[in-house]
C-alpha cells in the first residue's frame, strides 16, 4: 500500500513532493527512467555520495509508493532488480521538465556572477 494513505495532505502538490521529493529520489528516478532496469550496485555507483542505507531507504519508499518495482530472483547470490512501474513512468515528463528548468537556471542564474545579475535587473 502506498505511504500516501498514512498521511493527510492539504493539496496535490504536497502529496507529489512527499512521493518524489528529497535529495536522492529524483536521481534514482532519472536513472531508472532513462537507463532502464538497474541492480542495487549499479544504482549506487551511478549516484555518487549516496550511502547504502540511504539508497535502501529511498528505494523502499519509492516501492511503497508504487513508483518503483523490486524484482527478486531466487538465485545465490541474491539478485534484485529495480525498475519504474507504469505509475512511475508517468513521472518521466515531469522529470524531463525539471531537468530542463535546472539546466536553464544554472545557465542564467547560478553561473552568473553577482555583478552580472545586478546589471541584468
Amino acid at each position: 500500500m502506498a505511504r500516501a494513505h498514512e498521511k493527510s495532505f492539504t493539496c496535490e502538490k504536497e502529496l507529489t513532493l512527499s512521493v518524489i521529493g528529497g535529495k536522492w529520489k529524483m536521481l534514482i528516478l532519472w536513472h531508472l527512467g532513462k537507463e532502464g532496469t538497474k541492480r542495487f550496485g549499479e544504482l549506487k555507483s551511478l549516484i555518487p555520495g549516496i550511502t547504502q542505507r540511504m539508497l535502501v531507504n529511498q528505494l523502499r519508499e519509492l516501492e511503497e509508493d508504487l513508483i518503483v518495482d523490486r524484482k527478486v530472483y531466487p538465485v545465490v547470490p541474491p539478485k534484485v532488480e529495480y525498475s519504474l512501474t507504469e505509475q512511475g513512468k508517468t513521472l518521466l515528463p515531469i522529470i524531463d521538465l525539471m531537468y530542463e528548468w535546472g539546466k536553464d537556471y544554472m545557465k542564467n542564474v547560478v553561473s552568473q556572477s553577482p555583478a552580472d545579475q545586478t546589471v541584468n535587473e
